[in-house]
């Protein structure tokens, strides 16, 4: 029953912001590591930037300097600040986790999951 939600998607001019969440839920113990993708059209999805637990964080060079991730674990919920804003960053962004989580009070399982997906068109 784990599941990831993404939002704040939507239509930014270039040079714009936007912020991206990703929220966790369900029966969850720890959220491991947490990662952003994208799928821009006619592209194979990739890597945009990823949290561990502990906050230590890394970026694709396409949006360093850009972007920031950032988790607030209290929430479990996931963020991507995406400042100057290209056109080139249209795609799905996709929230992906690591998690470890209650099956019963005694027994943990683990899993990696996938939201469904925010779509950012960036665009004049």
């Amino acid at each position: 029953q784990v599941q990831l939600v993404e939002s704040g998607g939507g239509l930014v001019q270039p040079g714009g912001s936007l912020r991206l969440s990703c929220a966790a839920s369900g029966s969850i113990f720890n959220i491991n590591l947490m990662t952003w993708y994208r799928q821009a059209p006619g592209k194979e999805r990739e890597l945009v930037a990823t949290i561990t637990s502990g906050t230590s964080t890394n970026y694709a060079d396409s949006v360093k300097g850009r972007f920031t991730i950032s988790r607030d674990n209290s929430k479990k919920t996931m963020y991507l600040q995406m400042n100057s804003l290209k056109p080139e960053d249209t795609a799905v962004y996709y929230c992906n986790a690591d998690i470890t989580y209650l099956r019963t009070s005694s027994d943990k399982g683990r899993g990696n999951y996938w939201g469904k997906g925010t779509l950012v068109t960036v665009s004049s």
